[in-house]
């Protein structure tokens, strides 16, 4: 089940037909917006979600005709009826949004109110709730109240469509254990398809050493150590989706890893991180760890450190999860990965593509396959009228 996040139209040159439909069974759209006073969940790039006009979108259609990226991941739902849509919502950035949502059942009510409506707008298979992350016991407890909500109102809405309708119910959890411990996990397990395990990002700027992002194994933070806290929460392993980073973590002027450094290097999109797809970086020699599960470069005359999971820390994921009896995996995000052609971009130290195979196809095929049963095509209460008429053009 690997599934994919993010929104890379733009300097990335990364649109929806780009998207490698065989390798996934879920696509996360991210991120939708909350607003913190009312509750209300909404798009927060509409030229990218909904104008702009792809190759053989017309510009001459009568009525309101959804264009944009949901118009072309629609189509790609069509053609391949195992590919189902979520609409993620919050992330990292729109996550303090949600405090003072989930503690006021108002704001709840219109929060499940408008995130169904843009599930029936714009043609989407659930809703994914990325809320990063509770910080005490109240929001913890709005947390799983809004999850029941939502189900709730996902089932009512599936009831409408026929009996063999059913919208998907995930979200982003946390891999860290200050945040996890905080989560009521059997309450909110009752009510999601699965989990998606945010398991990278376990060291970068904010720390004052060089460390691997998203080891297996540890010591310190692991991704084992929070599948093992949410499976002895009773959270069934078929549940459990691991994610898996597209991207690496740079640390500059250290020594090595475990050592202080001071600084982080430019990064392809923003300082700091590196897309999968440019490492390893020109003059640094790989590394790997079977015993942690992970891989890094280090440059010896820059002194720069980059933890990145190449293809031997692909391989040992898949059979991880394999081996564990795991749901499967997600990425955060598809534009990173290897093994896509793509328009060219800017090129330079950091953005020049490296050769090498993709992620997403190497843990696919060392976690055996992906399943998913059909996806969703009828939208009869689509505020758009090609949405109703199921895209014909």
């Amino acid at each position: 089940m690997p599934h994919s996040q993010g929104k890379g139209i733009y300097g990335r040159k990364f649109p929806p037909s780009l998207i490698p439909a065989n390798d996934l069974t879920h696509i996360l759209y991210a991120f939708a917006n909350v607003r913190a006073d009312s509750g209300e969940v909404f798009l927060s790039d509409l030229w990218a979600d909904q104008d702009i006009h792809y190759p053989g979108d017309s510009w001459n259609d009568s009525g309101t005709n959804l264009y944009g990226n949901f118009k072309a991941i629609y189509k790609l739902k069509k053609e391949h009826r195992h590919l189902k849509v979520l609409l993620s919502i919050g992330g990292w950035t729109y996550s303090p949004s949600f405090h003072p949502v989930v503690v006021n059942p108002a704001a709840r009510a219109k929060f499940v109110e408008s995130s169904v409506q843009l599930l029936e707008d714009y043609g989407l298979d659930g809703l994914d709730v990325d809320y990063e992350y509770p910080s005490n016991d109240a929001q913890a407890r709005g947390y799983v109240e809004l999850l029941c909500e939502l189900r709730a109102a996902l089932d009512k809405h599936a009831r409408e469509k026929g009996p063999d309708c059913h919208f998907s119910l995930t979200i982003a959890a946390p891999c860290g254990p200050d945040n996890y411990k905080k989560l009521h996990v059997a309450e909110m397990d009752r009510v999601l398809d699965f989990w998606n395990l945010m398991a990278y990002d376990f060291s970068g700027s904010w720390d004052s050493t060089a460390n691997n992002q998203a080891n297996l194994y540890g010591p310190p933070l692991n991704a084992n150590d929070a599948v093992n806290f949410f499976i002895s929460r009773g959270v069934p392993r078929s549940k459990l989706v691991l994610g898996i980073p597209l991207y690496g973590r740079s640390f500059t002027n250290t020594k090595g890893l475990g050592q202080p450094y001071s600084g982080i290097g430019p990064g392809t999109w923003e300082a700091g991180v590196y897309d999968y797809r440019v490492m390893p970086l020109p003059g640094s020699y790989v590394y790997r760890d079977e015993k942690l599960g992970a891989s890094w470069t280090y440059n010896h005359e820059s002194k720069e450190l980059v933890s990145f999971d190449n293809e031997d820390v692909a391989k040992w994921k898949g059979e991880y999860i394999k081996k564990e009896g795991l749901g499967g995996s997600m990425f955060w995000e598809l534009s990173g990965d290897k093994g896509i052609p793509r328009e060219s971009t800017d090129g330079g130290y950091g953005k020049d593509p490296q050769p090498g195979k993709s992620l997403v196809t190497i843990v696919k095929d060392a976690m055996g396959g992906i399943h998913n049963g059909d996806n969703w095509l009828r939208y009869d209460k689509s505020k758009f009228d090609n949405m109703r008429r199921g895209m014909p053009s």
